[in-house]
Parts: C-alpha cells; structure tokens; sequence
C-alpha cells in the first residue's frame, strides 16, 4: 500500500519519492466466530524486514491477536539507496498510516480483517529501531499516537530519552533487553527505564544478544556463540556513514525529553562473550509480550491480574535467566485496574 501524504526522502543515490511504499503482512485468527480481536503493529529493525518478528506474530495471532508488520521504506534491508538510519524519525508516521491502513480493512465489509479488530486495543512492538519507532509513536508529544494503548520495546535504543519524555502520555510499557547485547547496549539503554518510567517494566534477559531476538537467528545462527558477531559485522558496513549528521535533531531537544548522544558506535566490546540459544531468547521475548498484552486487553479483570502477577513475580522464577524489574508503585496501580 501507498502512503500518498508523505514523501520518502532521498539517500545515497536514491532520488526523493514523493510517497511512501510499504510491503507487509498480516497475521490474524482463524476462529470467524470470535472477535473483535487487539491489533499488534509490529516494528522492524534497521537492516530487517517486517518477517523479522514472524514468530511474535504467529504465537500472538494464535492467541486471538491480529499482527500487522510492514517494510519500512528507508530502513528496510532491501531500501534502495542502502538503510538510512535518519529516517527513523519518520517511522512514527508510518506507524500511524499501517494502523490507518488496517482499520480501514476492519470498516470494509469486503475484506478479511472485516469486524475483526477492536479499535480501542491496539499495541506497539518493535525491535531494535523498531523499538525506538514504537517508543516515538508511543511517547514522544508530537508524534506520538494516542490509539496506542500499550508498548513493548525489544532492545530498542532509549538512552538518548529522557523521564519528561515518558511523562507525555501513562501507556503501559515495557522493556525486554539482554544484558550482553553488543549493539544497543544494556546499560546505557535499557537498563534506567524503570527509573525513567515508574509505571514500567524491565524482562532482562542474562546473556541476550542483541540479534538473537530476529526470528531467523534461531535458525542461521544457533550455532554461533554469540550472534551479535553477524549482526555486528552487518551493521558496521552501514552506521559510519549514516552518523554523520545528529540524525535526532528533527525529535526536538530537552523540552521533548530528547537529548544529544555523543557519537560512539555500536559493537565495541570485544570478543563478544558467549550468549544464549536465540530459540530460548525468542521464547522468553514471546512468553513475556503475551503476558504483558493480555494483562492490559483481557476483559476478565481477574484475568489480566492474573497475566500480570505471572510477568511480574513468576516469569523469572521459572527462567532463571529472566529478571524482571519494576516499580512498587505499579503494583498498586495493578489493583485498581
């Protein structure tokens, strides 16, 4: 589909279009007779594709979600021009248009999705940029988007946001990081935001690499020690150049609760310790997205207590890679949900 009210900007030597294309998927239930079912848009990382989650999204649809991802037109691994990781501050926009996109699909008698979503439920994930894209869509005072109702960032960069920037809006959040990652790393990131966000949720996954979240590391590299060497070797080809320039400066300064990173680059730790089967990171990221959505969606109060006491106290009990921090205080907002 074509988002017509928006231009994709030229870069490397692509020439500017005056619209931007997107190519996804949707993953919904196959139960007609249930329904209306919460929306998932799913976001992909820089040098991925909207597949990259495809294991989130059948899991989830499975369990009476409908999941929508799509190739971002500038940071997609097949943009042409190469990935611009500028045009992560355009993304939000995408975003919006894709949940645009599908719930003008769930008004259309004629079409699959007809009747089947539920407007007021509706979720952001995303890994990686993908992740910061759902933090901007969620958080961010300008383009932000307030159909969000709830937020789920894989290892998505955050240290460059800071607490005034969770305080535009109270939609539940949660962080899922791993604490090795070479790419966006653990402490600089994930690490602070329950102090940034108090309502927040931190699943820290011990010996999580970064690229061990993408659906096909449990395939291609669940032989490889630590699957941040791929990624790290990737993604070196493609940062230098796109770090020229303070690509943040279009998101506002401190009043937005954005602030200048210095310009260090990813994957400085070396040799990259030894991580985690990608498969078992996956089903832990999986377990934890679950929990968190249907602690928020489910109708049953008893129900959603229910999601949340599982992510909050047995999720790392029963993973003893998994720890999940929080505030007290969201346990007491828990009772009144």
């Amino acid at each position: 589909t074509v988002d017509e009210t928006r231009a994709t900007l030229s870069h490397g030597d692509y020439k500017c279009d005056p619209v931007r294309r997107f190519e996804g998927k949707v993953w919904y239930p196959t139960n007609v007779t249930e329904g209306p079912y919460p929306l998932i848009v799913y976001s992909h990382g820089f040098m991925s594709f909207h597949q990259e989650g495809e294991y989130i999204a059948r899991f989830m649809a499975s369990h009476g979600y409908v999941v929508a991802a799509a190739d971002f037109p500038s940071t997609n691994y097949f943009a042409p021009g190469g990935p611009d990781l500028k045009d992560v501050v355009n993304q939000p926009g995408d975003v919006s248009f894709i949940i645009d996109y599908i719930l003008s699909m769930n008004d259309d008698s004629t079409s699959i999705l007809a009747g089947k979503i539920d407007a007021e439920r509706i979720a952001a994930v995303g890994l990686s940029l993908g992740g910061m894209t759902t933090e901007l869509v969620t958080f961010h005072p300008d383009l932000g988007d307030k159909r969000i109702k709830a937020a789920v960032s894989i290892a998505g960069p955050s240290a460059m946001f800071t607490e005034r920037f969770f305080t535009f809006t109270d939609v539940p959040f949660m962080m899922i990081a791993g604490d090795i990652d070479a790419m966006v790393p653990y402490k600089k990131n994930a690490a602070p935001i329950t102090q940034k966000d108090r309502d927040s949720i931190l699943v820290t996954i011990r010996g999580g690499s970064h690229t061990g979240f993408a659906g096909i590391a449990s395939i291609l590299f669940r032989w490889i020690d630590n699957p941040d060497t791929v990624g790290c070797s990737s993604i070196k080809k493609n940062i230098p150049r796109n770090v020229e320039d303070n690509f943040l400066t279009p998101l506002g300064g401190e009043e937005k609760g954005v602030i200048v990173l210095d310009r260090s680059l990813p994957c400085e730790v070396s040799p990259l310790p030894k991580a985690i089967a990608p498969a078992d990171q996956q089903m832990i990221t999986t377990l934890a997205i679950y929990s968190c959505l249907q602690s928020h969606f489910l109708e049953d109060a008893a129900k959603r207590q229910d999601f949340k006491t599982y992510l909050l106290y047995y999720l790392g009990e029963e993973n003893s890679r998994v720890t999940v921090t929080f505030n007290e205080q969201l346990v007491g907002k828990l009772a009144g949900h």
